[in-house]
């Protein structure tokens, strides 16, 4: 089941947000399943209506494909050949397209086709020129890495059971530490969609997953969906990252909107 949509009025106030401050890159962060996707379709429908030209982009774009993950699995650690946490996405790649759309320049917009579970050929790639505004939406954008005292337990049975000797959770805290802080330096203003806790990530995320579960009816050949087991364990390769954007991104963040379990907006702190 997908999210219902946000009122106009609010679409609206993120737009005019953006614009009143000259945001070339807007960024919209959200854990999973908080709606940010279909804000930023929201905002880009509205924006459009208006004139301008537009561009919408996630991180989930620029996941490594399958067989890069594959390598860095068996380099570095198994879980890296699943994609999502810090250290699977090509982060130069998302630097150089961002670059691009604020300078004006055409560019193709890098395509993740998550049934199949790798890149689209970037022949596939669609064309942007001349783009206003760019939406860039993801899970855990500007979120800090952790200390390495914060790292030594693990919080949920995958780490516990999987990586016990904390060699995943490194990498992946490195990488929050080292390789994203230039992709967070284009991103001019940024919402974030709370969540009232990670609790209610899981049912979010299994909602995605019956959503997929359709759009896999009609694609013979794409991957298996997940049932409910398996999106609980999915979901814990998340949590540490998740739970630490829970904890920084209301100070990072120029505004937040607080949700409930349903989505709804409960309060607004900013824009500042």
């Amino acid at each position: 089941m997908a999210p219902p949509g946000f009122a106009a009025g609010l679409v609206e106030q993120v737009l005019d947000d953006a614009l009143a401050h000259g945001s070339r890159i807007h960024a919209i962060a959200g854990l999973q399943g908080s709606g940010k996707s279909t804000l930023a379709a929201q905002v880009a429908a509205l924006a459009r209506v208006r004139g301008l030209r537009v561009a919408v982009l996630s991180i989930d774009d620029f996941y490594f494909g399958r067989r890069q993950r594959l390598q860095l699995g068996r380099r570095v650690h198994p879980l890296l050949a699943t994609r999502g946490p810090p250290g699977t996405h090509d982060v130069a790649l998302a630097c150089s397209t961002l670059d691009a759309l604020r300078e004006g320049r055409p560019v193709r917009l890098p395509r993740f086709d998550k049934l199949a579970d790798t890149r689209l050929p970037p022949s596939r790639w669609p064309w942007a020129r001349e783009i206003d505004l760019t939406l860039f939406d993801g899970w855990f954008l500007k979120t800090p890495a952790q200390t390495a005292a914060e790292l030594r337990e693990p919080i949920n049975t995958v780490e516990r059971d999987e990586d016990p000797d904390g060699r995943w959770r490194r990498h992946c805290n490195q990488a929050l530490a080292q390789d994203y802080p230039p992709l967070w330096s284009r991103l001019d203003r940024m919402l974030f969609l709370q969540p009232p806790g990670f609790e209610t990530v899981p049912q979010w995320r299994w909602q995605q997953e019956q959503a997929a579960l359709q759009a896999r009816a009609h694609r013979p050949g794409a991957g298996r969906a997940m049932n409910a087991a398996a999106v609980q364990r999915f979901v814990q390769l998340f949590e540490r990252v998740s739970r630490q954007a829970l904890l920084r991104l209301p100070d990072i963040a120029e505004w937040t909107i607080s949700l409930d379990a349903r989505r709804q907006p409960l309060t607004v702190s900013g824009p500042r």
